[in-house]
This record gives C-alpha cells, structure tokens and sequence, in this order.
C-alpha cells in the first residue's frame, strides 16, 4: 500500500531572518485521492500564526496539492501543501515477520522498513504579555544589548 506525506511549506521568521521551512503534517495510507482529501481538510482547517489581521483568504487547488494565499493589512502570507509519496524513511520500524515465511538467504542483504512517525508542525511563537487592546506592555526591542 502507498504512502503519502501531507506537507506544509511556509514562510517562518521576520525581516532578514524570514526563510521557508517545511513540516511533515502526516502521513496517509491508500490511494493519492485519499491522501488528497485529507489534505484539503487541513488546509482548509489551518490557521497559520501571520497575518494577525487576516483581510482576504484564498484557498487555491494545484497539481500536488493546494496553495493558501491571506491578504494581511501590510503583505501577503502564502502556505503550500502538498502529497508527496513517501519513497524512503530511515525511521520505520521493521515489518512484522509473517508466519511461515523463508528467512532470507545469507547473501541478500534488505534494509528494514519503519512505520513513519506522524509529525505536528510546530512553529516558533513568542508570547508577551499584552494590555486589552492587544499592545505589548514590554516593547520587543526593550532590553537588548546590541543597540546603542
């Protein structure tokens, strides 16, 4: 049976720090369209941490997945999800031996399967306290050492 990952790609970081970074959300067993349809569920369901003031939300269908585009009061945030088959995983446990089955010649040498672990992507936050109105008590740049 195949196996297929959900991935999530989205933008992580601010300013010269902002980069992409990739999460396997989870795994799928069956056909593509199974796998599909989960993913559609998740994108559909996921809420990423930018923009704090969403404006407009697109939800855009692909070939391998899906594209999510959320206007913001100053820029555009995107996250992609896509189904990738899942070729080789170095962290599967090994099949369960099957009764009655012949023990491997000496000379073939097979590399045991693990069972992938299912991944919760988990993105940096940064809590703060705030007043009621949403507005940091304690500014961010209060109390670093590199600013003279």
């Amino acid at each position: 049976m195949t196996t297929w990952g959900l991935i999530l790609e989205t933008t992580v970081g601010l300013g010269e720090r902002k980069h992409t970074e990739a999460y396997v959300m989870a795994h799928v067993e069956g056909p593509r369209e199974t796998a599909l349809a989960e993913l559609e569920k998740r994108a559909r369901a996921y809420s990423p941490e930018h923009p704090r003031s969403p404006k407009r939300r697109r939800l855009f269908r692909s070939g391998d997945g899906f594209l999510l585009v959320i206007d913001g009061a100053w820029q555009s945030h995107a996250t992609r999800f896509a189904v990738a088959e899942l070729m080789d995983d170095t962290d599967r446990p090994p099949p369960a031996k099957a009764v009655g089955a012949e023990p491997a010649s000496e000379g073939a040498r097979r590399v045991p399967a693990r069972e992938p672990k299912p991944v919760t992507p988990t993105l940096p936050t940064v809590t703060m306290e705030r007043d009621e109105d949403g507005v940091p008590v304690k500014p961010a740049w209060l109390g670093r050492t590199d600013l003279a």
